[in-house]
């Protein structure tokens, strides 16, 4: 059995001082290649899950990008810093951005601008969209039909939103990416979608250190336990781990376009 986690932040403060345990609990769970995503809060820090990527360049994969949280910090030198780091090898997507309205960190201006300005430097490079959503569902959408993000496609990481959403985010290009979220007692919407979303659409993340999914909630999240959420997907749907695992892994090698063999 082979996973991917395609969403994952091993430069966080909690899972960083931990890494080569936090990897080798990884292998032992099946676990075959890691989306490692660099949020760019500064220049300084954009280049910080491409290194973690670096260190393991067999199966390690990294993202840049600056969080919604983040958008106020989005700054000429930061857009061409994500444009520079963007173009490495290691670098597989751009984001996550988005729009979080839930917390609002930052004004919503501000993160509109931000996300709109990161599409076309995915755009320019012709790499995938990791699009951060809450309490912004129509105009996530909205920002990603009038930005042509379909050019690149991407996918909606954690997933929070219902099967209608889901469905008008594929029909833009974007797959749907379901972390420990959808293991949770009140999380009837997700899901449903989780259940609705066609074999080649769908993708399993855990958003490590966060949002750990049962029975594991509470505390620290780690890659390894992408496991746990895939057989909960699984059995939501009626398959085998084996066969979500194989579908998922499948459409996260073609979404990153992962050309490199498993490790």
């Amino acid at each position: 059995m082979s996973l991917i986690d395609t969403h994952c932040h091993l430069d966080s403060a909690k899972l960083a001082p931990r890494e080569e345990e936090v990897l080798a609990n990884a292998r032992a769970a099946g676990v075959s290649h890691l989306i490692t995503i660099g949020c760019a809060k500064d220049v300084s820090s954009a280049r910080s899950a491409l290194s973690v990527a670096r260190r393991h360049p067999d199966w390690i994969s990294a993202t840049v990008g600056v969080h919604p949280h983040d958008a106020s910090h989005f700054n000429a030198e930061v857009s061409a810093t994500i444009d520079e780091v963007g173009r490495e090898e290691e670098i597989v997507a751009i984001g996550e951005m988005g729009l979080d309205y839930y917390y609002d960190t930052a004004p919503r201006e501000e993160q509109r601008e931000a996300f709109r300005r990161q599409i076309a430097i995915a755009r320019r490079l012709k790499k995938p969209i990791i699009v951060h959503t809450r309490d912004a569902a129509e105009e996530t959408l909205t920002i990603l039909r009038e930005e042509n993000a379909r050019d690149v496609g991407g996918i909606i990481h954690c997933f929070s939103e219902d099967a209608s959403f889901a469905k008008r985010a594929l029909d833009l290009g974007f797959v749907s990416s379901f972390s420990g979220i959808v293991t949770f007692k009140s999380a009837r919407a997700i899901q449903d979608a989780a259940k609705q979303q066609p074999r080649d659409a769908i993708l399993v993340e855990t958003d490590a250190p966060y949002l750990a999914p049962v029975p594991f909630r509470g505390k620290t999240n780690e890659p390894a336990f992408v496991a746990h959420t895939a057989k909960f997907i699984a059995e939501l749907r009626g398959e085998t781990l084996e066969e979500l695992a194989d579908m998922t892994t499948r459409n996260a090698r073609r979404i990153f376009r992962l050309e490199r063999s498993p490790a």
